[in-house]
Protein backbone atom coordinates (compact mmCIF):
# COMPACT_ATOMS: atom_id res chain seq x y z
CA UNK A 1 0.00 0.00 0.00
CA UNK A 2 1.43 3.39 -0.99
CA UNK A 3 2.40 5.81 1.80
CA UNK A 4 1.19 9.22 2.06
CA UNK A 5 4.74 10.44 3.59
CA UNK A 6 8.13 10.38 3.12
CA UNK A 7 9.28 10.18 6.91
CA UNK A 8 13.20 10.92 7.33
CA UNK A 9 15.30 10.57 9.92
CA UNK A 10 16.92 13.84 10.29
CA UNK A 11 20.20 13.42 12.28
CA UNK A 12 21.79 16.58 13.95
CA UNK A 13 23.57 17.54 17.30
CA UNK A 14 21.23 18.39 20.47
CA UNK A 15 23.75 17.68 22.72
CA UNK A 16 27.37 17.57 22.97
CA UNK A 17 30.05 19.96 20.95
CA UNK A 18 28.15 20.73 18.20
CA UNK A 19 24.71 21.36 19.87
CA UNK A 20 26.05 25.21 19.26
CA UNK A 21 24.45 24.56 16.02
CA UNK A 22 21.72 22.84 16.20
CA UNK A 23 18.81 25.12 16.31
CA UNK A 24 20.07 26.45 13.64
CA UNK A 25 20.29 23.33 11.46
CA UNK A 26 16.85 21.90 12.66
CA UNK A 27 15.11 25.27 11.67
CA UNK A 28 16.92 25.21 7.88
CA UNK A 29 16.10 21.51 7.63
CA UNK A 30 12.87 22.86 8.55
CA UNK A 31 12.62 24.88 5.73
CA UNK A 32 13.37 22.97 2.99
CA UNK A 33 10.90 20.48 4.27
CA UNK A 34 8.26 23.14 3.63
CA UNK A 35 9.27 24.22 0.56
CA UNK A 36 9.41 20.64 -1.25
CA UNK A 37 6.03 19.93 0.32
CA UNK A 38 4.86 23.56 -1.30
CA UNK A 39 5.93 22.36 -4.55
CA UNK A 40 4.28 18.96 -3.82
CA UNK A 41 6.19 16.99 -1.91
CA UNK A 42 8.67 13.97 -3.07
CA UNK A 43 7.11 12.50 -5.62
CA UNK A 44 3.23 13.21 -4.28
CA UNK A 45 4.47 12.13 -0.86
CA UNK A 46 4.57 14.40 1.98
CA UNK A 47 8.35 15.30 3.38
CA UNK A 48 8.66 14.92 7.25
CA UNK A 49 11.45 14.80 9.61
CA UNK A 50 12.01 13.09 12.71
CA UNK A 51 14.85 14.39 14.55
CA UNK A 52 17.46 12.31 15.54
CA UNK A 53 20.16 13.84 18.30
CA UNK A 54 23.36 13.06 16.11
CA UNK A 55 25.41 14.38 19.29
CA UNK A 56 25.62 11.29 21.17
CA UNK A 57 27.62 8.69 21.19
CA UNK A 58 28.23 7.31 17.57
CA UNK A 59 27.05 3.58 18.47
CA UNK A 60 23.81 5.25 20.45
CA UNK A 61 22.83 7.23 16.70
CA UNK A 62 23.49 3.96 14.76
CA UNK A 63 21.61 1.86 16.98
CA UNK A 64 18.26 4.35 17.14
CA UNK A 65 18.72 4.66 13.36
CA UNK A 66 18.83 1.16 13.02
CA UNK A 67 15.73 0.46 15.00
CA UNK A 68 13.95 3.28 13.07
CA UNK A 69 14.72 2.00 9.71
CA UNK A 70 14.00 -1.70 10.87
CA UNK A 71 10.87 -0.64 12.23
CA UNK A 72 10.05 0.95 9.11
CA UNK A 73 9.64 4.47 11.06
CA UNK A 74 11.70 6.34 8.34
CA UNK A 75 12.75 5.08 4.81
CA UNK A 76 16.11 7.84 4.34
CA UNK A 77 18.43 9.80 6.10
CA UNK A 78 19.94 13.01 6.52
CA UNK A 79 21.34 15.77 8.76
CA UNK A 80 24.50 17.24 10.33
CA UNK A 81 26.72 15.18 12.31
CA UNK A 82 30.00 14.54 13.09
CA UNK A 83 32.03 12.01 10.98
CA UNK A 84 32.82 9.48 13.66
CA UNK A 85 28.80 9.16 13.40
CA UNK A 86 28.05 8.98 9.87
CA UNK A 87 30.96 5.88 9.59
CA UNK A 88 28.75 4.12 11.80
CA UNK A 89 25.41 4.68 10.02
CA UNK A 90 27.14 4.08 6.77
CA UNK A 91 27.11 0.38 6.65
CA UNK A 92 24.01 0.22 8.58
CA UNK A 93 22.05 2.19 6.35
CA UNK A 94 23.47 1.28 3.22
CA UNK A 95 20.89 -0.98 0.52
CA UNK A 96 18.27 -0.33 3.28
CA UNK A 97 17.78 3.95 2.94
CA UNK A 98 19.46 6.58 0.79
CA UNK A 99 21.24 8.70 3.07
CA UNK A 100 22.44 12.05 2.44
CA UNK A 101 25.51 13.24 4.41
CA UNK A 102 25.06 17.27 4.46
CA UNK A 103 28.22 18.55 6.08
CA UNK A 104 31.84 19.48 5.10
CA UNK A 105 33.72 16.13 5.68
CA UNK A 106 37.87 14.99 4.74
CA UNK A 107 36.48 12.97 2.09
CA UNK A 108 36.92 9.18 0.39
CA UNK A 109 33.42 7.96 1.10
CA UNK A 110 32.23 5.92 -1.13
CA UNK A 111 29.66 3.49 0.70
CA UNK A 112 26.70 2.59 -1.86
CA UNK A 113 23.77 4.85 -1.27
CA UNK A 114 25.50 7.68 0.71
CA UNK A 115 25.61 10.91 -1.00
CA UNK A 116 27.88 13.80 0.24
CA UNK A 117 25.94 17.31 -0.17
CA UNK A 118 29.49 19.10 1.88
CA UNK A 119 32.93 20.29 1.18
CA UNK A 120 36.40 17.99 1.18
CA UNK A 121 39.61 19.15 1.56
CA UNK A 122 41.08 19.59 -1.99
CA UNK A 123 38.11 22.04 -2.65
CA UNK A 124 37.96 24.14 0.66
CA UNK A 125 40.83 23.52 2.63
CA UNK A 126 43.65 23.34 0.36
CA UNK A 127 42.92 26.14 -1.79
CA UNK A 128 42.70 28.53 1.37
CA UNK A 129 46.02 27.05 2.36
CA UNK A 130 46.73 29.11 -0.80
CA UNK A 131 45.17 32.08 -0.63
CA UNK A 132 46.48 32.74 2.59
CA UNK A 133 50.02 32.06 1.61
CA UNK A 134 49.72 34.36 -1.50
CA UNK A 135 47.49 37.17 -0.27
CA UNK A 136 48.47 37.07 3.93
CA UNK A 137 52.15 35.61 3.46
CA UNK A 138 50.81 32.97 6.17
CA UNK A 139 53.04 29.97 5.11
CA UNK A 140 53.43 28.06 8.93
CA UNK A 141 50.75 26.48 10.52
CA UNK A 142 50.32 24.71 13.60
CA UNK A 143 47.17 22.47 13.40
CA UNK A 144 44.47 22.72 16.52
CA UNK A 145 41.64 19.86 16.30
CA UNK A 146 39.36 17.65 18.28
CA UNK A 147 40.74 13.90 18.27
CA UNK A 148 38.71 12.10 15.74
CA UNK A 149 38.02 11.36 11.95
CA UNK A 150 37.53 14.62 10.59
CA UNK A 151 40.58 16.64 11.86
CA UNK A 152 43.11 13.47 11.65
CA UNK A 153 42.39 12.97 8.23
CA UNK A 154 42.02 16.95 7.17
CA UNK A 155 45.60 17.32 9.11
CA UNK A 156 47.27 14.12 7.40
CA UNK A 157 45.61 16.12 3.81
CA UNK A 158 47.23 19.38 4.52
CA UNK A 159 50.39 17.50 5.72
CA UNK A 160 50.93 15.81 2.61
CA UNK A 161 50.22 18.94 0.86
CA UNK A 162 52.55 21.09 2.47
CA UNK A 163 55.23 18.44 1.98
CA UNK A 164 54.68 19.21 -1.91
CA UNK A 165 54.62 22.71 -1.60
CA UNK A 166 58.11 24.89 -1.47
CA UNK A 167 56.17 27.87 0.99
CA UNK A 168 53.90 25.82 3.16
CA UNK A 169 54.97 24.02 6.55
CA UNK A 170 53.06 22.17 8.89
CA UNK A 171 55.28 22.49 12.59
CA UNK A 172 53.02 21.27 15.03
CA UNK A 173 49.69 19.31 15.29
CA UNK A 174 47.74 18.84 18.72
CA UNK A 175 44.56 16.84 19.07
CA UNK A 176 42.29 17.42 22.16
CA UNK A 177 39.03 15.31 23.10
CA UNK A 178 36.00 16.07 21.85
CA UNK A 179 34.46 18.19 24.53
CA UNK A 180 37.55 19.78 26.28
CA UNK A 181 37.18 22.46 28.58
CA UNK A 182 40.89 23.84 28.88
CA UNK A 183 42.25 25.08 26.22
CA UNK A 184 45.66 26.67 27.75
CA UNK A 185 47.95 23.21 26.64
CA UNK A 186 47.17 23.60 23.37
CA UNK A 187 47.63 27.78 23.38
CA UNK A 188 51.17 27.09 24.72
CA UNK A 189 51.92 24.49 22.06
CA UNK A 190 50.59 27.23 19.41
CA UNK A 191 52.82 29.81 20.81
CA UNK A 192 56.21 27.74 21.19
CA UNK A 193 55.47 26.22 17.70
CA UNK A 194 56.06 29.65 16.32
CA UNK A 195 53.76 29.22 13.28
CA UNK A 196 51.99 32.55 11.46
CA UNK A 197 48.88 30.67 11.43
CA UNK A 198 46.36 27.62 13.32
CA UNK A 199 44.42 25.61 11.07
CA UNK A 200 41.64 24.74 13.52
CA UNK A 201 39.68 21.55 13.10
CA UNK A 202 37.79 21.65 16.06
CA UNK A 203 33.59 21.05 16.42
CA UNK A 204 31.08 23.32 18.11
CA UNK A 205 31.89 24.92 21.34
CA UNK A 206 35.69 23.34 21.32
CA UNK A 207 36.71 25.93 18.78
CA UNK A 208 34.65 28.83 20.52
CA UNK A 209 36.57 27.46 24.22
CA UNK A 210 39.66 27.61 22.27
CA UNK A 211 39.75 31.53 20.67
CA UNK A 212 38.68 32.91 23.81
CA UNK A 213 41.81 30.93 24.87
CA UNK A 214 43.49 31.94 22.18
CA UNK A 215 42.77 36.06 22.34
CA UNK A 216 42.78 35.90 26.31
CA UNK A 217 46.53 34.56 25.31
CA UNK A 218 47.37 37.65 23.13
CA UNK A 219 48.07 35.14 19.95
CA UNK A 220 45.71 36.62 18.06
CA UNK A 221 47.51 39.86 17.22
CA UNK A 222 50.25 38.17 15.11
CA UNK A 223 48.92 34.67 14.40
CA UNK A 224 45.75 33.94 12.16
CA UNK A 225 43.36 31.81 12.48
CA UNK A 226 41.69 29.91 9.36
CA UNK A 227 38.92 26.85 10.23
CA UNK A 228 36.94 24.70 7.35
CA UNK A 229 34.26 24.46 10.55
CA UNK A 230 33.67 28.13 11.52
CA UNK A 231 30.21 29.56 11.08
CA UNK A 232 27.98 32.46 12.39
CA UNK A 233 26.40 31.21 15.44
CA UNK A 234 30.36 30.04 16.69
CA UNK A 235 31.77 33.45 15.79
CA UNK A 236 28.27 35.17 17.71
CA UNK A 237 29.14 33.03 20.81
CA UNK A 238 33.11 33.81 20.60
CA UNK A 239 32.52 37.16 21.01
CA UNK A 240 33.77 40.31 19.92
CA UNK A 241 37.15 40.04 21.49
CA UNK A 242 38.50 36.91 20.16
CA UNK A 243 37.67 37.33 16.79
CA UNK A 244 40.35 39.37 15.28
CA UNK A 245 42.05 37.85 12.24
CA UNK A 246 39.68 34.50 12.49
CA UNK A 247 38.92 32.78 8.74
CA UNK A 248 36.37 30.10 7.90
CA UNK A 249 36.29 28.54 4.07
CA UNK A 250 32.78 27.48 3.54
CA UNK A 251 30.06 26.86 0.72
CA UNK A 252 27.86 29.11 2.37
CA UNK A 253 28.06 32.45 4.80
CA UNK A 254 25.05 34.18 5.59
CA UNK A 255 26.64 37.43 4.45
CA UNK A 256 27.07 35.75 0.98
CA UNK A 257 26.44 38.32 -1.35
CA UNK A 258 24.40 36.51 -4.47
CA UNK A 259 21.20 36.42 -5.79
CA UNK A 260 20.66 32.81 -4.50
CA UNK A 261 22.37 33.20 -1.10
CA UNK A 262 20.19 36.82 -0.50
CA UNK A 263 17.28 34.91 -1.47
CA UNK A 264 17.85 32.03 0.92
CA UNK A 265 18.33 34.40 3.76
CA UNK A 266 15.12 36.49 3.13
CA UNK A 267 13.17 32.90 2.70
CA UNK A 268 14.67 32.30 5.97
CA UNK A 269 13.67 35.45 7.75
CA UNK A 270 10.42 35.60 6.33
CA UNK A 271 9.78 31.67 7.66
CA UNK A 272 11.31 31.71 11.40
CA UNK A 273 11.05 35.89 12.35
CA UNK A 274 13.76 38.25 14.25
CA UNK A 275 13.90 35.05 16.87
CA UNK A 276 15.26 32.74 14.58
CA UNK A 277 18.42 30.69 15.33
CA UNK A 278 21.39 32.67 13.56
CA UNK A 279 21.72 31.62 10.19
CA UNK A 280 25.09 29.47 9.33
CA UNK A 281 26.53 27.65 7.10
CA UNK A 282 26.27 24.82 8.66
CA UNK A 283 22.94 25.03 8.99
CA UNK A 284 22.56 25.80 5.44
CA UNK A 285 24.03 22.19 5.02
CA UNK A 286 21.00 20.33 6.09
CA UNK A 287 19.07 22.82 4.04
CA UNK A 288 21.10 21.41 1.26
CA UNK A 289 20.61 17.61 2.50
CA UNK A 290 17.19 17.79 2.14
CA UNK A 291 16.43 19.07 -0.89
CA UNK A 292 20.00 16.83 -2.09
CA UNK A 293 17.67 13.88 -1.03
CA UNK A 294 14.36 15.25 -2.56
CA UNK A 295 15.95 15.61 -5.67
CA UNK A 296 17.49 12.79 -5.87
CA UNK A 297 14.31 10.80 -5.24
CA UNK A 298 12.23 12.85 -7.32
CA UNK A 299 14.39 12.07 -10.77
CA UNK A 300 15.04 8.18 -9.60
CA UNK A 301 11.57 7.65 -9.64
CA UNK A 302 12.14 6.19 -6.25
CA UNK A 303 14.12 4.94 -3.39
CA UNK A 304 16.30 2.14 -4.62
CA UNK A 305 19.77 2.49 -4.42
CA UNK A 306 21.20 1.35 -7.99
CA UNK A 307 18.25 3.85 -9.12
CA UNK A 308 19.60 7.07 -7.11
CA UNK A 309 22.97 6.38 -7.66
CA UNK A 310 21.75 6.63 -11.70
CA UNK A 311 20.03 10.09 -10.91
CA UNK A 312 23.21 11.40 -9.15
CA UNK A 313 25.43 10.95 -12.70
CA UNK A 314 23.37 13.86 -13.81
CA UNK A 315 21.79 15.75 -11.22
CA UNK A 316 22.15 19.82 -11.02
CA UNK A 317 19.96 22.57 -9.42
CA UNK A 318 19.84 25.56 -8.00
CA UNK A 319 20.12 26.20 -4.52
CA UNK A 320 21.40 29.19 -1.74
CA UNK A 321 25.04 27.89 -3.33
CA UNK A 322 24.28 28.88 -6.79
CA UNK A 323 24.04 25.79 -9.52
CA UNK A 324 24.90 23.02 -8.03
CA UNK A 325 25.80 19.62 -9.81
CA UNK A 326 26.54 15.89 -9.00
CA UNK A 327 29.94 14.70 -9.28
CA UNK A 328 29.86 10.57 -8.25
CA UNK A 329 28.09 10.36 -4.93
CA UNK A 330 29.42 14.14 -4.21
CA UNK A 331 28.16 17.70 -4.47
CA UNK A 332 30.38 20.02 -6.40
CA UNK A 333 30.22 23.83 -5.24
CA UNK A 334 31.67 26.71 -5.07
CA UNK A 335 33.69 27.40 -2.19
CA UNK A 336 34.03 31.12 -0.53
CA UNK A 337 36.59 32.20 2.11
CA UNK A 338 35.16 34.85 4.67
CA UNK A 339 37.07 36.99 7.24
CA UNK A 340 35.52 37.51 10.91
CA UNK A 341 34.54 41.66 11.59
CA UNK A 342 33.53 41.77 15.16
CA UNK A 343 30.76 39.21 14.86
CA UNK A 344 30.07 39.21 11.11
CA UNK A 345 31.37 36.54 8.76
CA UNK A 346 32.75 38.72 5.62
CA UNK A 347 33.23 36.75 2.42
CA UNK A 348 36.83 38.34 0.99
CA UNK A 349 37.20 35.71 -2.11
CA UNK A 350 36.21 32.91 -3.70
CA UNK A 351 38.60 29.93 -3.58
CA UNK A 352 39.73 27.82 -6.56
CA UNK A 353 39.86 24.59 -6.51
Amino acid sequence: MARDTLDVAFVVPRSGPAAIVGPSCEACGLLAADEVNADGGVLGRELRLRVVDGGRSPGRVASEIDDLITAGTVEAVTGWHISAVRQQLAPIVSGRAPYVYSPLYEGGERTPGVFLAGETPDRQLLPALRWMARERGVRTWCVVGDDYVWPLVSADVARRYAHRCADIWILDEVFVPLGTQDFAAAVGRVERSGADGVLMLLVGSDAVRFNRAFATAGLDAACVRLSPLMEENMVLATGVDATRELYAAAGFFEALATASGLDFSRRYAARFGVQAPVLGSLGESCYEGVLLLARLIERAGGLGQAELALAAETLAYDSPRGTVQMAGNHLMQNVYLARADGLELDVVAQLAP
